[in-house]
């Protein structure tokens, strides 16, 4: 079977867009602090029809909907620690079976959210969470342990503000050796992470993690990658992977995105990030099931 590593070096590949977009389009209000992750609880069948028109669209990797789902924010909800870990096993499951029924090989990425992304307020935007660093290697560890039980193909560590929570993942994916691994960080600009830090110390942190097989970006504006993906390649040689947001501001506080933004991505700045080392392209928040048929269309005259 090929590996995933392998399976990128045949790329560009086309993943999926924004999860909880589409399910508020579908009239779903996702305005609490479980996001999307409230739905493995009371609408996974939703769930599983979004991940189903990604796939339709094209996209060739699923990433599961366990951005926001933990122990600590489950059990606020008043469910017990053993009803969290199930839903966050739910998420792959979910993933895992539209894949199987893809005519074309479907890799299941477990999602793996900032520990920002649990507090509910943007603070995966901003990150300089004031935490030690002890406990943010806890908070991952207890949560990738549990998607690890239920054997995803890959772990998306994905929507990181922070170099110091990325020192924490790298420490954790560590004791996971046999499930390979990206992880992709949100920035303010077209050089520094949200956090402030250059973004080409991500390539430089993670050469001490074998699993690791790709970085980039996402959740970042679309006229920020380019730049942001020379910066990564000129640190290291992993394959890269992007996939930005719509182009649009996070309102922390009223939970929702405003102004204006893209609803695809010009064929042109694909090209682009192709040009940069960028093996896996999909969308973010915004960015739906049309913008991933194009992208599709893109990617297949690139290879």
């Amino acid at each position: 079977m090929t590996s995933f590593a392998s399976w990128l070096a045949q790329g560009p590949w086309p993943i999926d867009g924004g999860l909880s977009g589409e399910l508020e389009k579908r009239g779903h209000n996702l305005a609490d602090k479980l996001w999307s992750a409230r739905l493995l609880r009371d609408a996974p069948e939703a769930i599983a029809e979004v991940h189903q028109d990604y796939v339709d669209a094209g996209g060739r990797v699923i990433i599961t909907a366990s951005y926001q789902a933990s122990r600590t924010g489950f059990v606020a909800t008043g469910m017990t620690e053993a009803q969290a870990d199930d839903l966050m096993k739910l998420s792959i499951t979910l993933a895992k079976d539209v894949a199987a029924k893809a005519p074309e090989k479907v890799w299941v990425a477990a999602s793996v959210g900032p520990y920002g992304a649990v507090l509910g307020g943007g603070q995966e935007y901003v990150g300089n969470y004031g935490v030690a660093h002890e406990e943010l290697v806890k908070f991952h560890r207890e949560r990738i342990e549990v998607l690890a039980s239920a054997n995803p193909d890959v772990f998306a560590c994905e929507t990181i503000p922070d170099l110091d929570e990325v020192r924490a993942l790298v420490e954790v994916l560590a004791d996971y050796p046999h499930i390979p691994a990206w992880i992709t960080m949100s920035a303010q600009d077209g050089a520094s992470t949200c956090a402030g830090q250059g973004i080409g110390h991500l390539a430089e942190l993670v050469s001490a993690a074998p699993s690791v097989v790709a970085i980039g970006v996402n959740c970042t504006k679309p006229e920020y990658v380019t730049s942001l993906l020379k910066k990564l390649a000129s640190k290291g040689d992993l394959p890269l992977v992007v996939y930005p947001n719509a182009g649009r501001v996070w309102d922390g506080e009223n939970m929702c995105w405003i102004g204006e933004g893209h609803t695809t991505l010009p064929s042109k700045i694909v090209k682009e990030w192709v040009s940069a080392g960028a093996t896996l392209i999909g969308g973010c928040c915004g960015l739906g099931p049309d913008a991933i048929t194009q992208l599709d269309n893109d990617l297949a005259q690139l290879r």
